[in-house]
C-alpha cells in the first residue's frame, strides 16, 4: 500500500480507502467486520461509512477497535436522508458516535447537498463540532454545477468527487478548483458502468447496448476491428496481466492531486486484487491510449 500526505494536518492516509454501505451492510455484520480487518491487512488505514446503520456502524466499530484510534482514518457521511438541519446533522453525528464506539470522525462529509438544502445554521453547528473535535474536518461530495457553489465557499476542507477514465472537463474543473482552494481530493466511480458494460459486451461478443459509446459512434454493430481503433475503450479489457477495473483505478492513482480513491470491494479477495494496484505501474503507452481514446469520446 502507498501513503498520501492529507491536508495540513500532515496526516498520512492510504491511497485506497474503503467505503462501506449499503452493499455490505446487506451482508450482514461478519461480512463488514471482514472486509476491515482485509483492509487492515492490506495496510489500508482509511474507511468511509456510507450510512450511519447502527449494524454497519458498530461491526465497523468492532473491527477498528483492534487498532489505535490515531491510526485510522474515518469518515462518514451525513444527509443521506436529506436532512441538512442544524438539528438533523449533530443527531446523526452523535448517534454515529455513540453507535462505532470511534470517539470521533476525522471527517464528516455531505452527501450531495442541493442549492437551498444546507442553511447558514447547518455549517455553523458543524465548524463547532469540529471546534469541539467531534469532527476533525469537512467535506461535500458531488458531481452536480451547485457543487462548485460549495467548493467555492471555502467551507470545507476535502471535496468528494467522480474521477475516471472519461471524466467530463467540468469534473477536472471543479477539481482544479478545490485544489486553487487548498482542498484536498477524495475521488469515487473510477469504474463506471460506461465502461464496464462496454467490457461485458465486447466479452460475450454481443450487441452493445446504447450508452456513451453509441453516443459518440460506438453503438451496436461495430466489427472486431472497430474495437481495436484509437478512441476505443476496449482495450481496457484486453491488456495481458490486467483487468479493465484495474487500469482504470491506476489511471486515478497516477493523478498526483488525488489524496485517495474510494473502492467498494464485494469480499476479501476482491479487496486483496484491488489493493496490488498501488504498486503497479500502467504499462508503457497506456496512459496515452487513455487520453487519446478519451478524447475521441469526447469529440
Amino acid at each position: 500500500m502507498r501513503y498520501r500526505p492529507f491536508g495540513v494536518s500532515g496526516a498520512a492516509v492510504s491511497s485506497l480507502t474503503i467505503g462501506l454501505g449499503v452493499e455490505a451492510a446487506a451482508r450482514g455484520p461478519s461480512h463488514v467486520r471482514d472486509l476491515v480487518f482485509a483492509g487492515l491487512e492490506a495496510g489500508v488505514n482509511a474507511y468511509h461509512l456510507e450510512r450511519l446503520d447502527p449494524m454497519l456502524l458498530q461491526a465497523a466499530g468492532e473491527a477498528l477497535g483492534h487498532v489505535e484510534r490515531r491510526l485510522v482514518w474515518v469518515s462518514a457521511c451525513l444527509g443521506a436522508d436529506r436532512d441538512f438541519s442544524a438539528t438533523g446533522l449533530g443527531r446523526s453525528l452523535e448517534q454515529g458516535l455513540h453507535a462505532s464506539g470511534l470517539g470521533w470522525f476525522d471527517m464528516a462529509v455531505l452527501e450531495r447537498p442541493a442549492e437551498n438544502e444546507l442553511p447558514q445554521s447547518s455549517l455553523t453547528a458543524l465548524k463547532a463540532m469540529r471546534k469541539a473535535e467531534y469532527v476533525r474536518m469537512l467535506g461535500v461530495s458531488g458531481d452536480e454545477a451547485v457543487t462548485d457553489l460549495y467548493v467555492s465557499t471555502g467551507a470545507f476542507d476535502v471535496l468528494f468527487t467522480p474521477f475516471h477514465a472519461n471524466v467530463p472537463w467540468q469534473v477536472r474543473s471543479r477539481m482544479k478548483a478545490a485544489r486553487d482552494r487548498e482542498m484536498s481530493l477524495f475521488v469515487y466511480d473510477y469504474f463506471p458502468d460506461s465502461l464496464a458494460t462496454e467490457r461485458r459486451a465486447a466479452d460475450a461478443g454481443a450487441p452493445r447496448k446504447r450508452g456513451l459509446f453509441s453516443a459518440v459512434g460506438w453503438g451496436g454493430g461495430r466489427s472486431e476491428a472497430d474495437l481495436h481503433r484509437p478512441g476505443s475503450f476496449a482495450f481496457l479489457h484486453r491488456t495481458p496481466g490486467w483487468t479493465g477495473e484495474a487500469i482504470c483505478l491506476a489511471y486515478v492513482l497516477a493523478d498526483p492531486a488525488v489524496t485517495s480513491v474510494l473502492i467498494r470491494p464485494r469480499d476479501r479477495a476482491h479487496l486483496e486484487d484491488l489493493a496490488s494496484v498501488p504498486e503497479r505501474d500502467l504499462p508503457a503507452g497506456l496512459s496515452a491510449q487513455i487520453e487519446m481514446a478519451r478524447v475521441d469520446a469526447s469529440a
